[in-house]
């Protein structure tokens, strides 16, 4: 087995078949209560620049506390819908950067579905985002032309750098098993960006096992572990996800099927068992809800 094999890029392939668009929409100091709603498909990643403040959830939400006090400069990165109030002093204030975060794909992409419903991590701890976050400040510090546009991009950046830190250090985050997980063992690694990558290819146990360096039994054992699921089933949910995307593009649904590896018959099999319903009745409600 090939132990020197090049390193992978763990997140071109989701990123660039799954986009993520941020909006910056505050600058500046917070004072008093703000309240921040979940709306569905957006997330949210603040900035505490200074400052202290409690932040609050209303509904119960696994994992996530109903009161937490931030003391030091925090990123706060929700990836999914989730209302939060913060709680700021009137006399002291606290100074933020807040972006709105639009999954393409909604809450079903496969990034938002991975991750902790909250990420805090202090900004001393990911010295990685330094230059990133004084480029951010820069443009927010006075109006200039373009400054909104440059501060999405410097937004996105961020969350990309925060994904990079995340698949480097699990056990810190607490990442529960899943997407992220697997993606930070180095051999698994190579079967999930594989499988990313050429879709409609013929894969079985065999073919993954063997691009990740393991035997049969321990790759199918170690991705159940780590992903949280077969390596036949996390397969078939990533071929249905990338199939909605081109149904969404406006592909035909035999072209779409073909080009993520399934029959027509078999994807709309697979398709109703996972999602409740067929694909053009699934796509219907799309404009529905629109």
């Amino acid at each position: 087995m090939n132990n020197t094999a090049a390193p992978v890029d763990r997140l071109a392939g989701l990123l660039e078949r799954f986009r993520l668009r941020a909006h910056l929409f505050h600058q500046g100091p917070l004072c008093g209560v703000t309240h921040f709603d979940a709306k569905p498909g957006r997330g949210f990643l603040h900035v505490l620049r200074a400052g202290e403040m409690v932040l609050t959830h209303q509904p119960r939400t696994r994992g996530v506390a109903r009161r937490l006090a931030v003391r030091e400069p925090t990123l706060l990165f929700y990836p999914r819908p989730l209302a939060h109030d913060f709680h700021n002093a009137p006399a002291e204030g606290c100074d933020f950067v807040c972006a709105s975060l639009d999954w393409e794909g909604g809450e079903q992409h496969p990034l938002a579905r991975a991750l902790p419903a909250l990420v805090v991590v202090p900004l001393a701890r990911v010295p990685m985002l330094g230059q990133t976050l004084e480029l951010l400040f820069a443009e927010t510090r006075q109006l200039l032309c373009g400054q909104r546009l440059v501060a999405d991009r410097l937004f996105e950046v961020l969350v990309l750098q925060l994904l990079r830190w995340l698949l480097d250090h699990p056990a810190e985050c607490g990442l529960p098993a899943g997407l992220l997980t697997g993606l930070a063992h180095p051999k698994l690694a190579r079967a999930l960006v594989a499988l990313h990558d050429a879709p409609a290819q013929a894969w079985n146990l065999d073919a993954m096992a063997r691009v990740a360096g393991m035997s049969r039994s321990a790759f199918a054992a170690c991705f159940r572990e780590q992903v949280g699921e077969p390596p036949a089933e996390y397969l078939m949910r990533w071929r249905i996800a990338l199939f909605q995307q081109l149904l969404r593009a406006g592909q035909p649904v035999k072209t779409a099927s073909l080009a993520v590896g399934y029959s027509p018959n078999a994807l709309t099999r697979a398709f109703t068992a996972e999602v409740g319903m067929p694909p053009r009745a699934w796509l219907a409600s799309l404009g529905s809800e629109g």
